[in-house]
């Protein structure tokens, strides 16, 4: 199986290194596309480097680099997650601009019939985040906001991070035990 994760600039970067480290322990190969704001983002909120976040992908692309396998339908992936999904990345795939690597391989999913998990970190939502997500969901996309739950009563940061990772997996049908379920 093979799934591409894409860390786009929003708050919440930790949500796709989660996927990220979870993932490299398993029989799957990972495409990782980070935008250039998430670069950013992740030098603020954590303690990784983007190298260290790199070597945990089995294949790591540029966002401006078009000649990526996943930029192609013809290219067999199951899926995608994009975790955190900025507002701004959200839109562009909402409006079908591809003018970055994932933000096409988002449109690939889409136009493929793939699952697309978009993981939105943004608060308060205005009427635009809203149509577009609804968009999305209308043309196929999961939408994921980044909102864990507290019934399995939380002990840490890691145990929100990992409920939503492990709620991202579910969706594209790989099996996990990253957090405590309902029940």
């Amino acid at each position: 199986m093979e799934i591409v994760i894409g860390i786009s600039g929003a708050s919440g970067s930790m949500y796709g290194i989660r996927l990220l480290e979870i993932l490299s322990k398993m029989d799957i190969v990972t495409h990782l596309v980070i935008t250039k704001a998430a670069r950013q983002i992740i030098e603020i909120e954590t303690d990784y480097s983007v190298i260290e976040i790199e070597d945990l992908a089995s294949h790591v692309y540029m966002e401006g680099e078009f000649t990526a396998p996943i930029a192609s339908g013809s290219h067999r992936f199951a899926g995608m997650i994009v975790a955190p999904c900025s507002m701004k990345t959200l839109g562009e795939i909402a409006g079908g601009m591809s003018d970055n690597l994932l933000g096409r391989a988002a449109d690939v999913c889409l136009k493929e019939k793939r699952k697309l998990v978009l993981m939105p970190r943004e608060t308060p939502l205005n009427q635009i985040h809203l149509e577009n997500m609804l968009k999305l969901e209308r043309a196929g996309a999961i939408i994921l906001p980044a909102c864990p739950g507290f019934y399995s009563r939380p002990q840490s940061i890691d145990d929100l991070i990992n409920s939503m990772a492990g709620r991202a997996l579910d969706l594209l049908g790989i099996d996990n035990e990253v957090y405590k379920r309902w029940g």
